[in-house]
């Protein structure tokens, strides 16, 4: 019953996930996905440079970054060459990552939980709205969380079975994952965890075998040491393979970031803790938006409820961990996708409130199932409310707005874009630029006019040939009377609607 139940649960999350694959990326997660689009394209136009990552806001200069071990832009760059540029493309590669782990996610809470906790907790994940609108983003997120569970799961495994083929499986999964993803080295937390058990565990066996050549051949035949994790030669070869990787690609990121221009490093700048509202912003995000306040409910009281046992701190560690990376990186947590590790989490909790509950109450196996067929529908009814808002075209102006730049420019046009630091106009126009206001980084509404002015002059004389606003940046025009009047002198209005304004603006004077 449990495997045919899990195929059910995979093929299922499969088809919900390929509902709007091929939707352009306009969605409200728009302008990262449009990052890592641009960077996939770069890679397919300016050659299969796999260290150097491009993004399209550096106006006339390569615009190199310093970003994640970018594997996910330059394999859709790959698949280009055959299909094409499609968003599906870039969409895809997560829902296969998505799916090819869940069945290591079931195994695992199944090892530490039992089966009728792992099915519940694998439906809780697989259809919770987070867990659903990561999945289908162009966005490293959920592949790296799941090569991150699949990890996990082998660690387990080499703890319970001490197969250094397991280890070594374990620390290439952490691997790609910390290089996909940095943040996931809160993993690290719950597997400190089974290490310390485990240490522990054998120590009480030297305990129990505590005379003579008992204790002596029980030590040798099972390869325990007694010395603590720190004299363990598997888990340093572990932290080697899991660790070098990612500390060589992010020193020559950081390297990138200071070497060229805009010098950004993608995720930059999150660590710092913030007001309460702050956080209370983010519970309340995750209860009615990530989660749905059914699967928040249960995975409250699962947590409290929990049983105790071998291992089964795993997930409560990992959610500690989990805790104390939104509370540092609190600025960083602006972005919904960064709290995604909550999700299987939360999931696992609720699932071992379900299995507690249909272990205790005493009812006939009708109404047993008619009870856990109606908390499905009720969750699958809000998981779907809650979803709703990670599908809405949000950013459909700005792609509009790119898609007309495209046919009114030239290639060689250089785009100053006040669309609030959003990346989507340029990567639908397929032109270079810069954010404004900034001068790489975007930096911002403007004070007044002389900033407005003095920037605008700074990128025309860089050789900015149009400047464009969208809907949440018009008002620019009518509030900053005197950069109004300056752009009336230097450029030409080229379209004004609802939803755009494109100047083309007067070559700037050379320089003395």
């Amino acid at each position: 019953m449990s495997r045919f139940l899990l195929i059910l649960i995979v093929v299922a999350a499969l088809g919900v996930r390929l509902i709007l694959i091929n939707q352009p990326f306009i969605d409200p997660w728009s302008w990262r996905q449009s990052d890592v689009a641009a960077i996939a394209r770069n890679y397919f136009d300016n050659g299969f440079h796999f260290a150097r990552p491009q993004i399209d806001w550096a106006g006339n200069e390569r615009g190199y970054v310093g970003t994640e071990f970018p594997i996910l832009p330059f394999v859709a760059a790959l698949v280009y060459r055959s299909a094409g540029l499609q968003e599906w493309i870039g969409r895809v590669q997560g829902v296969l990552f998505f799916i090819v782990a869940l069945p290591f996610f079931f195994l695992l809470v199944r090892r530490i939980f039992g089966g009728l906790t792992a099915i519940w907790a694998t439906f809780f994940y697989a259809f919770a709205p987070l867990s659903i609108a990561a999945s289908r983003a162009f966005m490293p997120d959920v592949p790296s969380l799941s090569l991150t569970i699949a990890g996990g799961y082998f660690f387990l495994r080499w703890i319970e079975e001490e197969r250094l083929k397991w280890l070594i499986s374990s620390a290439v999964l952490v691997s790609l994952a910390l290089l996909i993803k940095l943040p996931m080295a809160i993993i690290g937390a719950p597997l400190c965890y089974l290490a310390v058990t485990a240490v522990s565990d054998r120590r009480a066996v030297a305990a129990s075998l505590s005379r003579g050549v008992a204790e002596s051949t029980a030590t040798e035949r099972r390869g325990y040491s007694f010395r603590g994790i720190a004299t363990r030669w598997e888990l340093w070869l572990f932290a080697a393979i899991a660790l070098v990787p990612a500390t060589i690609w992010y020193w020559h990121a950081h390297r990138i970031a200071e070497r060229f221009y805009p010098h950004h490093f993608f995720g930059a700048g999150g660590i710092q803790i913030m007001n309460f509202a702050w956080y209370w912003g983010i519970i309340r995000q995750t209860a009615f938006s990530s989660l749905t306040l059914v699967l928040f409910t249960l995975a409250i009281f699962g947590a409290l409820i929990a049983p105790r046992g071998k291992h089964t701190r795993f997930f409560h560690w990992w959610l500690a961990a989990m805790t104390l990376f939104i509370f540092v990186a609190g600025y960083g947590n602006r972005h919904q996708w960064y709290q995604l590790p909550l999700v299987p989490i939360a999931a696992v909790f609720a699932g071992c409130f379900c299995a507690w509950v249909g272990g205790r109450v005493q009812v006939p196996r009708l109404l047993r199932w008619a009870a856990a067929l109606m908390l499905v529908i009720s969750f699958s009814v809000s998981s779907y409310l809650c979803a709703q808002p990670f599908y809405r075209p949000a950013s459909a102006a700005l792609r509009n707005l790119g898609l007309e730049l495209n046919e009114a420019t030239t290639p060689a046009a250089l785009i100053i874009a006040a669309t609030d630091g959003d990346p989507t106009v340029f990567y639908y126009a397929h032109r270079k630029g810069w954010h404004f206001l900034g001068d790489g980084v975007y930096d911002g509404n403007p004070l007044d006019s002389a900033q407005i002015i003095a920037n605008l002059e700074k990128l025309r004389a860089r050789g900015a040939t149009h400047l464009v606003f969208y809907a949440g940046t018009q008002w620019w025009l009518e509030y900053y009377q005197e950069f109004a009047q300056h752009l009336a002198t230097n450029a030409t209005l080229v379209e004004q609607t609802s939803e755009f304004t494109i100047y083309k603006l007067a070559a700037a004077a050379p320089s003395d």
